[in-house]
């Protein structure tokens, strides 16, 4: 008996572009719940006198995709409300990608975007699409860095510096390689053994910039990405 391949949804990502700019993204942040499209088709009745049997028959008519649904954490004035505002009556490009990297794809028009706001609970909003058209569900894709992974703590023996991975689409692992350049001269080589979210810089990297190679995966591609350097690394306080 094979294992399932079924996977939670943690690492879903929204992205909506005016149709008008088709290809300029925004990334919909803090998306709690996504509800794809969902096809309703339609059968027209075409039962006549001489069916057989008396049973009535059906043809195929139109068929609908219905609307898409989502649910964030609401904050207001952030960039995501203000797009998410800005959108009524306009057409709009939706791009919903999967962890595996299958991006679903379909045109639409905002039909709802409502925000709660409770007494003693979370923030939240509601965004609904109604679905124009065809949608188009792609293969596989590589991933894609949303939001550049950064470096925090200062560049100093002793002293761990933190790699935040950044937002990834497509991305089921997300994986990391310091590294330091040595010469100086912007060559950058790997640091044997360090691969977890935590460096802590050694004596052996005084006067080295550090960096973090960001690697993003699926089960078909991979997308590295570096981290800006620190500065050089200083000796221990």
């Amino acid at each position: 008996m094979s294992d399932t391949e079924a996977t939670i949804g943690y690492g879903h990502v929204l992205e909506i572009a005016l149709a008008s700019a088709p290809s300029v993204f925004t990334y919909i942040r803090e998306l709690t719940s996504a509800t794809p499209p969902a096809d309703a088709d339609e059968n027209e009745d075409a039962s006549h006198m001489q069916s057989p049997n008396r049973r009535r028959e059906y043809i195929a008519n139109m068929s609908d995709a219905g609307e898409a649904s989502f649910e964030m954490n609401y904050v207001a004035g952030s960039e995501t409300d203000k797009f998410l505002r800005s959108i009524r009556g306009k057409k709009v490009i939706s791009r919903q990608t999967f962890p595996n990297g299958v991006q679903f794809i379909y045109n639409a028009l905002r039909s709802g975007y409502e925000q709660s706001v409770p007494l003693d609970g979370k923030q939240t909003a509601t965004l609904t699409l109604k679905v124009s058209g065809d949608p188009h569900m792609t293969d596989p894709t590589a991933p894609r860095n949303l939001v550049a992974p950064a470096i925090t703590g200062t560049a100093q023996v002793g002293v761990p510096l933190t790699v935040e991975p950044g937002d990834w689409a497509g991305a089921m692992s997300v994986t990391f390689q310091w590294q330091a350049d040595a010469a100086g001269n912007g060559t950058f080589a790997d640091i044997t053994g360090a691969t977890g979210e935590t460096y802590v810089p050694v004596a052996a990297d005084v006067g080295d910039d550090i960096r973090c190679v960001v690697t993003g995966a699926n089960a078909d591609f991979s997308t590295s990405v570096n981290t800006t350097e620190t500065a050089a690394v200083i000796a221990a306080a």
